[in-house]
Parts: C-alpha cells; sequence; structure tokens
C-alpha cells in the first residue's frame, strides 16, 4: 500500500466513481441524507451512443445524455454535492478510509467510496457495424426491439449465448441468426428452426445503410440480404482499472466481468461498493437506478454503524 500524503487532500463521507445511472442515483440518495459526496465523472457514460432509452418510467424515448444533463442538474442543488469532472486512476485504503487520486494528481479522501465506472463495450471488426452502434445496431430487445418490431431482424454470433439470443428476440419479428463463420450444433439449429430462426453460415463483409440506419448485410459469396435492425451482444470489460487496484473479487458472466457484490451492493472489500452494470448482468437504465439507490442507502446506513 502506498502512503499519500493527504493532508492537503479533500475530504468527503463519499467519493461515487462514475457518475451515469447508477453513480448519480447512489450519489441523490446520499446527498438526501446530508453526507459530503465527491462525485468524479468523465462524461462518457457506456450508452452515449444511443439515440433513445426506453422502457425508463417518466424518459421512455428520451436520449441518455438529456436524461444525465437533467439529473446532474438535480443532483447538484444539494450543497453537499461536489463535482470534479476528471478520470479516477487510482483508490487507496488508507487506514479507515480510502484516497482517490484523480488524473490531474487531485486527492479526495473518503469514509466510503461507490464505484460506478460502467464497462466498456468490444464490438466486432465488421465495417460499417461501429457508426450504427446505438441506432441500428442493437444489444438488448427490451430497450430497443419495440422501434424494430415486424421488420428484419438479425442477431450476430458471438458465444453460444447468441443463439438465445436469437430466440428472444424472435418475440419482435423475423429473425435471422448470422452465425459469421461460426459452427452451430445440429440440435441449436433444430430447436432455432421450431422458433422460426434462419440461420446464415457465411462471414459478414459489412453493414449498409443510409446515415446510421442498417438497410442491407453483405455476405463473404457477394449477396446482400436485406436486415433493418441487427442485435450484437458485444464484449464488454470493466472501463476503469480501479476494480483491480483494489482486489475486489469478480464474477465471470456470458456478459463478461462483474464486480461481485453483496445485498447491498458492497464488494469483497469492506467500504467500498460497486452499483450498475459494473455489478449486474443483465443491464438496463432501470437496474442501474435501482442498484444505485441499494448502494446509496448501505453506504449511508455503513456511515451511521447500522
Amino acid at each position: 500500500m502506498t502512503e499519500l500524503n493527504t493532508t492537503q487532500a479533500t475530504q468527503h463521507d463519499v467519493v461515487v466513481v462514475g457518475g451515469a445511472f447508477a453513480g448519480l442515483s447512489a450519489a441523490t440518495y446520499l446527498a438526501r441524507a446530508r453526507r459530503t459526496v465527491c462525485v468524479v465523472d468523465t462524461r462518457r457514460p457506456r450508452n452515449r451512443f444511443a439515440a433513445a432509452a426506453h422502457g425508463v418510467l417518466g424518459f421512455d424515448g428520451t436520449a441518455p445524455v438529456d436524461i444525465l444533463a437533467r439529473a446532474r442538474a438535480q443532483v447538484s442543488a444539494y450543497p453537499s454535492v461536489r463535482w470534479r469532472e476528471r478520470e479516477a486512476v487510482r483508490v487507496e485504503p488508507q487506514g479507515d478510509r480510502f484516497a482517490v487520486t484523480l488524473d490531474d494528481g487531485e486527492v479526495h479522501v473518503a469514509r466510503k467510496v461507490v464505484l460506478a465506472f460502467g464497462l466498456r463495450d468490444e464490438l466486432p471488426d465488421i465495417p460499417g457495424l461501429a457508426e450504427r452502434w446505438g441506432h441500428s445496431v442493437l444489444h438488448c430487445p427490451y430497450c430497443h426491439g419495440f422501434e424494430f418490431a415486424d421488420r428484419e431482424l438479425g442477431v450476430l454470433y458471438r458465444t453460444p449465448m447468441s443463439a438465445h439470443q436469437a430466440r428472444l428476440v424472435a418475440e419482435w419479428g423475423p429473425v435471422t441468426l448470422y452465425l459469421n463463420g461460426a459452427e452451430l450444433d445440429a440440435a441449436l439449429r433444430d430447436e432455432l428452426a421450431v422458433h422460426g430462426v434462419r440461420v446464415v453460415p457465411e462471414t459478414i463483409v459489412s453493414l449498409d445503410g443510409p446515415g446510421t440506419g442498417l438497410s442491407h448485410v453483405v455476405l463473404e459469396n457477394g449477396e446482400r440480404r436485406v436486415l433493418e435492425a441487427l442485435y450484437v451482444a458485444p464484449e464488454s470489460c470493466l472501463a476503469s482499472p480501479i476494480a483491480a487496484q483494489l482486489g475486489v473479487a469478480l464474477d465471470e458472466t456470458p456478459l463478461g466481468p462483474i464486480i461481485r457484490t453483496d445485498a447491498g451492493k458492497q464488494t469483497s472489500v469492506p467500504g467500498v461498493y460497486a452499483a450498475g452494470d459494473i455489478a449486474r448482468a443483465p443491464h438496463s437504465v432501470s437496474w442501474a437506478v435501482a442498484d444505485g439507490v441499494t448502494a446509496g442507502t448501505s453506504v449511508h446506513r455503513a456511515l451511521i454503524g447500522m
């Protein structure tokens, strides 16, 4: 453990690392409990690429960045909340507290820390895919399926779970599972056929369509197939090295690693909590907000020794 000179550091009850849906939710409940909170955020939320968030009560169809802007303004109205638009690069235990170092060298000390820095998605390297991410290349039918209902839909095979994703997406319209050169056993093919899911084995060369829209997928054999939305389960990883620095326990899931937490969202390191996509699977804005509430109230109870 590195001994930092924290005599000049700003003191807080809690530092929240990440100011998107989970982090803002935790900060709100802590601020309402009149605790001093510092929110450290880079303003690069995972869903910044999405044109709209759906299934969020009161905000259905609103851009995620607009929801966050309104939430930041509301949280900022609490006098005990401080903001740092920086990146937290290190969190270190210092006795019964934690020293949080920012990328400009500034140090903030807190009794508790909430990790809510989110995930980073690694997208398949297919021309035309990245620029359509969040618009016509999607991850969740619950979040975006209604808007593409009854159109030509596709699922890009990435892992064996992709076959189950194709069965789910079939609830919204006709689906083709694009194996992209992968193999699929006969039993799974038969199961997909029962649900009306077509299977295309060829490798995808590119995606095509106007702007961020999708109209066709181009295969290696030259075929152009009509396609209006492609669902992809991206490979996700933790967006910050802080979890590894602290040595918190992780769990592997089909969607990637997540931080292990108890029912109160405390990690395996006492005093460190985690909320949002980094501490659950599956993911959504509503779940992130709910987990932030759990983390915030749990931290408050811990601060008063309950």
